[in-house]
């Protein structure tokens, strides 16, 4: 959504906004590394499967056991997306991608969370490795019917859903998910390569077939999937962009011109304003104008100029924002889970700004100068909103702070564990007392981010309103960067 095109009124509001911006920049010092390994201790309460020992999430243990057995195939593992027990593998790879890109760009400021990182891609590369190769010429891409999943109200311990199994092919292609899938493992085969490099060389062998797939078969899972991934992760961007990321994790781990070749043939990009699972150019193009910047790669140049038309798109005070801000200095995208859009954005803003810092590049938006610094303080804005310097004085991170959301949408948290009330909570026994429920949830999603406030600063804490109150592994995927990014400054 447009700024505004009245000029004064504009500058009026990049004033208050940067006034605002100061105001609670002012009073911050949250502890990112903290934040860091509370935000990589939140896929410990996502897991789907058998729980392994060593589990700090206590209060969740197995389930989904039996995943895959309707198409006589072993799909357990991987992870719920959200407050749902379903998994969806579009958003779920896109998670993936963005951890292991989080490990690559700041693996080196991560300290003793990086094997907590690689411990948290390497549970879903686990899953996603057997949803490519379980069965030859398919692509298996979701667990559960979300239709009936999303009418119960019980613990994934306690599952007595439909746990349908979903897939693609070449009669049902799936170019968007297949895609995902495909960069997913080339970047995890990156995070890998010096500490496994047989399981580094499966994910990477693994990566090409599932892309090949892809490149073969073009088509939306959406259109061949239907109800089952719509409208809960329909691939609403197209598969275009799927392939542009995919093409870009495998030329980045393989450095194989074939992938060049075949983003030149793509045609050109969109140039968004969004970086989210479903849509992925602006990351891509961030990561290819890496080259530009650090290879001094002409090759990449376009890349570049896009990475630069998407900053300037970000940028509060460029005159082609096309972002909205909050009072309290929050970029604000869309009303519904709008944290997924800050943190995703947040991490191409601390990246590129890594990139500038590294050639000591700069770039103009109209007439406004955009340094390294520029994208990093904004960055730290955000981050730093998120952790609790905002209007309400709240961390929107589950457990960080004295002020968090008590009440979140997620059907484990909200529901007492199996420790505590062993008998089984059957899909319409966890409304009533549990979801209508004022109480507070009786066990702490340590290190959830929530879909965050409205576009006025406020957040009414309701377990009901999902659109806010409900965390998604894609959320948290996004922020490891920036708080690893900003764990290693010096505050």
């Amino acid at each position: 959504m447009a700024a505004t095109t009245n000029a004064p009124t504009f500058f009026f509001f990049i004033l208050l906004l940067s006034s605002s911006f100061s105001f609670y920049t002012a009073r911050a010092n949250p502890n990112y590394r903290d934040a860091l390994a509370k935000s990589l201790l939140f896929f410990q309460g996502q897991r789907s499967g058998r729980i392994p020992n060593g589990q700090q999430i206590a209060w969740r243990s197995n389930s989904g056991l039996y995943d895959g057995e309707l198409a006589h195939v072993d799909l357990t593992g991987g992870y719920y997306d959200a407050g749902d027990n379903v998994k969806f593998n579009l958003p779920m790879a896109f998670t993936t991608t963005m951890l292991s890109w989080g490990a690559l760009e700041y693996g080196a400021r991560m300290g003793s969370e990086l094997p907590n990182t690689r411990a948290a891609i390497r549970w879903a590369t686990d899953y996603l490795l057997k949803c490519a190769t379980a069965t030859p010429g398919k692509l298996y891409v979701g667990v559960g019917d979300p239709n009936v999943d999303h009418k119960c109200w019980e613990r994934p311990e306690d599952m007595d859903t439909v746990r349908t199994v979903y897939s693609v092919s070449a009669a049902n292609p799936g170019s968007d998910v297949a895609g995902e899938t495909a960069a997913a493992l080339a970047a995890a085969s990156l995070v890998f390569r010096r500490v496994d490099r047989k399981y580094s060389g499966l994910l990477l062998a693994t990566a090409k077939k599932v892309f090949q797939f892809a490149v073969e078969h073009r088509g939306s899972y959406s259109d061949s999937l239907g109800s089952a991934v719509c409208p809960f992760y329909c691939s609403y961007s197209g598969y275009k962009d799927e392939l542009v990321w995919g093409a870009t994790w495998l030329l980045r781990a393989t450095n194989d011109v074939r992938y060049f070749n075949l983003l030149k043939s793509l045609g050109g990009d969109d140039v968004p304003d969004i970086f989210s699972w479903d849509n992925k150019y602006a990351g891509a193009h961030v990561l290819l104008s890496r080259r530009a910047l650090l290879n001094n790669d002409k090759n990449f140049d376009s890349y570049k100029q896009k990475a630069e038309s998407f900053m300037c798109r970000i940028l509060p005070n460029s005159p082609y924002s096309s972002t909205q801000y909050t009072q309290g200095g929050l970029m604000f995208k869309l009303p519904q889970s709008n944290l997924q859009y800050v943190t995703s954005i947040t991490f191409l803003l601390t990246t590129y700004s890594k990139y500038m810092s590294a050639a000591k590049h700069t770039f103009n938006c109209g007439g406004v100068l955009v340094t390294p610094t520029s994208l990093k303080n904004l960055a730290k804005q955000q981050v730093d909103y998120i952790l609790g310097v905002n209007p309400l004085k709240m961390s929107y991170m589950v457990g960080f702070g004295k002020n968090f959301p008590k009440r979140i949408h997620h059907r484990g948290s909200s529901l007492p564990s199996k420790a505590s009330h062993p008998q089984a909570i059957g899909c319409d026994g966890g409304f009533q007392p549990f979801f209508y429920s004022y109480n507070p949830n009786p066990n702490i999603l340590t290190g959830a981010v929530v879909g965050g406030p409205n576009q006025n600063d406020g957040f009414p804490d309701d377990r009901s309103d999902y659109s806010h109150s409900e965390p998604a592994t894609y959320i948290n995927a996004a922020l490891v960067g920036p708080l690893a990014f900003f764990s290693g400054k010096t505050k």
